[in-house]
């Protein structure tokens, strides 16, 4: 199993990103997908989330109505859209995927990729 992401880099505040995860070795369109973030001494907290069909997202407070999640399960993707960036935004940022089987849950994370907002 593989999630990769990319699309992170260097932006100024108020700049938008759109960040990619590329899933294999999984049915992803089974898979309810998610974006986490953890900046320098705090912990990993969730930024959105969106159901295998790619409905019902869900987003924090913080980040409402400036990111947007959305998934392809055509090509096995999910992406990040994220609009008018703070410098607090500043983080590395996980995808992961995580399906409920009959005898066990299934859970996966990528590597990461940072996304710095300067201010």
């Amino acid at each position: 199993v593989q999630l990769v992401e990319s699309g992170g880099g260097l932006v100024q505040a108020g700049g938008s990103l759109r960040l990619s995860c590329a899933a294999s070795g999984i049915i992803f369109s089974r898979y309810v997908m998610g974006w986490y973030r953890q900046a320098p001494g705090k912990q990993r907290e969730l930024v959105a989330s969106v159901t295998s069909g790619g409905g019902s997202p869900n987003y924090a407070d913080s980040v409402k109505d400036r990111f947007t999640i959305s998934r392809d399960n055509a090509k096995n993707t999910m992406y990040l859209q994220m609009n008018s960036l703070k410098p607090e935004d500043t983080a590395v940022y996980y995808c992961s995927a995580r399906y409920r089987g009959v005898l066990r849950d299934y859970e996966y994370w990528g590597q990461g990729t940072q996304v710095t907002v300067s201010s």
